[in-house]
């Protein structure tokens, strides 16, 4: 009695350390494949920090953003369905302990303000990683020595279909968010975000904002979480008090003039109407074959009297290069590389703003169709608030890899039962014919005493 509680007991332990490492690996895989561009940005900032930036060229950092971010599908994948149990366990043994070193050395030193592990989603620090770490190393090696208890969830005959099915979700999804932007923006210049509330809310108290919205002349406030179809009419945006003590969310916003290097922040964002902003971090790397996208825009911006700022980090000579090329004539303002990084993942990027409120944004790759003889902002699709919330954007991807693995589990499940089916009916019927067998001996033998 008292062996079998321990065998259940140790059997519950190590199924729940990986279904912990499981979950752990494969969040912090999804943070980073639907955010390559922030993964990048932080793989930048690590190298940077230890002096490596000479080692990280062109695209080598967008690449090895990719391959960590698979590894850790990867990992997070075959441990949930028990896949190649024993290589996996070792595998992730192996890679925690060399990131758990590290961790320890980002805590200490604070080369960098977080280690990115779960991307803009949450941000933990130094020492929080740390013990993330130690929790994690621990049921490696739990899962290491008790490998053959992790329960499958798959068979080994259909082992490769999940992780293909796995490496192939996450390529396209990686590929799809950086050609266009992230499908869940964790930052705080996201689509329906308020700026200024943003940059206002301080230690003390905290807003919501909430939307007002019409539907055959009647108006309601809605929140972010409950956003209403598109039968309902973007009228404007309110910020209400909901709680206490939040340190603001932007707070190293600044636009400033070029070249007359005024700060103009403040009233840019208390401008009410629509507004453009062409952010590109760097100008003299900024993708030029987009340039004629860019003209239309600004000149339907002029047309109907919508301001039109590009937004930059880069000198004068980047910016005078880039008037040249293209002929624009809009201002041209600086603001910091980060900050930019973060307004939108791309470089150049655009952003529509009404008020202080991020109605829309696109990468070069996907800019709207604008020219001069397009209706205004109001009148178009482009122009009104359309949101989901984190959630419904989160349960989309969720069941795009979900449903199909789903599938394919309830078939092997099915054809496992199958085989196990037939398995016992023919120990059934195998066992029928050694009773007659029997039987017929029996007989036999009477037969002959007779």
């Amino acid at each position: 009695m008292v062996s079998r509680w321990r065998k259940t007991f140790l059997w519950s332990t190590v199924n729940l350390c990986r279904l912990v490492v499981a979950a752990v690996f494969i969040f912090s895989a999804i943070v980073k494949i639907v955010d390559p561009r922030g993964t990048e940005y932080k793989i930048l900032d690590y190298g940077e920090a230890f002096g490596l930036t000479h080692l990280l060229p062109g695209y080598v950092p967008l690449a090895i953003a990719l391959v960590l971010a698979l590894i850790e599908f990867r990992i997070g994948i075959s441990t949930l369905f028990g896949i190649q149990r024993k290589a996996t366990s070792r595998f992730t043994l192996f890679f925690m302990l060399c990131v758990t070193p590290l961790t320890l050395y980002i805590a200490i030193k604070e080369p960098v303000s977080d280690c990115g592990c779960f991307g803009d989603a949450w941000v933990l620090s130094g020492w929080e990683t740390f013990g993330k770490n130690l929790i994690l190393l621990a049921c490696s090696v739990l899962l290491v020595i008790y490998s053959r208890l992790q329960t499958r969830l798959i068979s080994e005959r259909a082992q490769w279909i999940v992780s293909l099915f796995s490496l192939v979700y996450g390529v396209v999804l990686a590929g799809y968010c950086i050609y266009y932007l992230p499908v869940i923006d964790f930052r705080p210049y996201h689509v329906g975000a308020d700026v200024v509330q943003a940059m206002q809310t301080k230690e003390g108290a905290s807003f919501d904002t909430k939307f007002l919205m019409e539907k055959d002349g009647v108006r309601k406030l809605f929140s972010l979480e409950d956003y209403p179809d598109s039968t309902w009419t973007f009228i404007d945006t309110q910020t209400v008090q909901t709680g206490e003590d939040a340190e603001p969310e932007i707070d190293n916003l600044s636009i400033v003039t070029y070249p007359g290097r005024q700060d103009i922040t403040d009233s840019i964002l208390a401008a009410e109407g629509y507004k453009f902003f062409l952010v590109a971090p760097y100008l003299e790397m900024a993708d030029d074959g987009f340039m004629d996208f860019y003209d239309h825009i600004s000149r339907y911006a002029e047309v109907h009297g919508y301001p039109f700022y590009c937004l930059t980090s880069s000198g004068e000579r980047a910016i005078s290069r880039w008037a040249d090329l293209t002929g624009a004539e809009y201002p041209f303002c600086h603001t910091d590389a980060v900050t930019l990084k973060t307004m939108v993942r791309s470089n150049p990027g655009l952003i529509l703003m009404k008020g202080s409120v991020v109605i829309n944004k696109w990468p070069c790759t996907d800019l709207p169709q604008l020219d001069e003889t397009s209706p205004i902002l109001d009148k178009l699709p482009i122009g009104n608030l359309q949101l989901q919330s984190y959630m419904q954007r989160t349960l989309q991807l969720v069941l795009w890899f979900v449903v199909p693995l789903g599938i394919v589990t309830f078939l092997d499940r099915l054809w496992l039962g199958q085989r196990m089916f037939r398995a016992f009916r023919k120990r059934k019927k195998h066992k029928k014919i050694l009773l007659n067998q029997s039987k017929q001996n029996s007989n036999e033998k009477e037969d002959c005493s007779r």
